[in-house]
């Protein structure tokens, strides 16, 4: 087939399932297999219009399941083809068993993941319970703050996930309607320099390859499976070293720079919050407005959720005071994972700073700049005092009763 060419502006208005799409064309997929749900519908129908009309080679499968998206991508990449597909929400519980098919047999599926509230009640909107669901699947997951991130997220997800040492599925997440639907200033690559980016895609036991002979899906016991999953786990976290090089070819093609861990204003912080998504710029105008009031505040944000930047979250922390982690998604009767995962970076470090879990923005509400001042605030409270002000977890923003959780235990004014 003879596909048609998109002529594409130097500068482009998108919003985040729109670069999702373009991304996902330029990469030449060969399979889209998906059922759709908001707030990721318009990445799989932008993408469908773009076969419609001619500008796409490969299949767009529309299935009649989330379960049956996953399981068609497997069964295609399985068969040697470059597969992406994408979801939300509900759509991510239902596929999440043949997450872990995916990461298990080692197929390299690109999933864009819309971050969107898991019911009950139904919501629609964002939050970060979809994000947090996919933890332990075995997928590398990337994070994307806005539309021009969504897009090149999504476009380096391919060239990641394919790469001979990896072989690993891929997760490109966005914040539901915040950025999914917020039309931004995108710079796209030309197609051709896009497509050269990603590369041609290199098969590895293919099943369709019957010069080779293979088996996928097998079933391991107690012989076998620890070994299994103690090799695909040293893949994935040798990850690290394909990611940080595809950041790196990816700067020197665009300018964009991107790395595991971003920072804003940390070098002499005092005090830092600790977040994922549109948050994180929220976050920086709040810091420039603060810095009046003689308050030196940062922010960090893993740029990569999985596999966990552990040391360089360690290090962006390094002489802080103060820390909240900031948690957008119901904690289900512990602390918020994030807040998990900062102690865990910390703990074994010489610097201990005071760390507060604060639960914010579920089912989509909204995270203001007012708020966030507010936030710094309490923390330069702490930093001075040399104690919480208050438990270790506090809902922010909940109507209602104060909500606060957990003593805090050994802290020293």
């Amino acid at each position: 087939m003879n596909k048609k060419v998109m002529e594409l502006k130097t500068v482009e208005v998108w919003d985040g399932n729109m670069a999702n799409a373009q991304a996902l064309r330029q990469a030449d997929v060969d399979v889209v297999a998906a059922y759709p749900i908001t707030p990721s519908t318009a990445t799989v129908e932008n993408y469908a219009m773009f076969h419609a009309n001619g500008y796409i080679d490969g299949e767009v499968i529309m299935v009649e399941s989330e379960h049956a998206a996953m399981s068609a991508c497997v069964g295609a990449g399985a068969a040697g083809g470059r597969v992406a597909t994408a979801t939300s929400s509900q759509g991510l519980a239902l596929m999440i068993e043949v997450l872990y098919q995916a990461s298990g047999m080692r197929i390299p599926v690109v999933l864009c993941l819309v971050n969107r509230a898991l019911a009950a009640p139904l919501n629609v909107n964002g939050d970060h319970s979809d994000l947090y669901l996919t933890r332990d699947s075995g997928w590398i997951s990337l994070d994307a703050f806005n539309p021009q991130e969504a897009y090149d997220m999504t476009l380096m997800s391919f060239k990641i996930s394919e790469h001979p040492a990896v072989r690993l599925p891929v997760i490109s997440n966005q914040d539901g309607f915040m950025t999914s639907h917020t039309a931004q200033n995108v710079t796209p690559l030309p197609d051709e320099v896009a497509c050269n980016f990603v590369g041609e895609y290199l098969q590895v036991n293919a099943l369709l390859n019957f010069d080779k002979p293979v088996t996928h899906g097998v079933q391991t016991e107690q012989d076998w499976h620890f070994e299994h999953k103690a090799k695909q786990h040293a893949a994935l976290m040798a990850s690290k070293k394909v990611i940080l090089e595809t950041f790196a070819q990816f700067k020197e093609l665009t300018g964009r720079e991107y790395k595991l861990v971003e920072t804003y204003n940390m070098e002499n912080a005092d005090i830092a919050i600790v977040c994922l998504g549109t948050t994180y710029e929220t976050a920086m105008v709040a810091i420039e407005e603060l810095k009046a009031e003689g308050i030196n505040a940062g922010v960090v944000a893993p740029r990569v959720f999985r596999p966990f930047p552990l040391e360089e979250v360690a290090e962006a922390l390094q002489g802080v005071k103060a820390i909240a982690c900031m948690d957008r998604s119901a904690p289900g009767g512990t602390v918020g994972t994030l807040f998990n995962e900062i102690s865990g970076a910390l703990i074994n470090t010489q610097n201990r700073p005071i760390v507060s879990n604060l639960i914010y923005g579920l089912g989509g509400r909204d995270m203001t700049v007012s708020v966030l001042k507010n936030i710094y605030r309490t923390l330069d409270k702490e930093a001075k005092e040399g104690k919480l002000a208050g438990k270790i977890q506090r809902f922010v923003g909940v109507r209602g009763p104060e909500l606060s959780f957990y003593d805090a235990q050994g802290v020293q004014k």
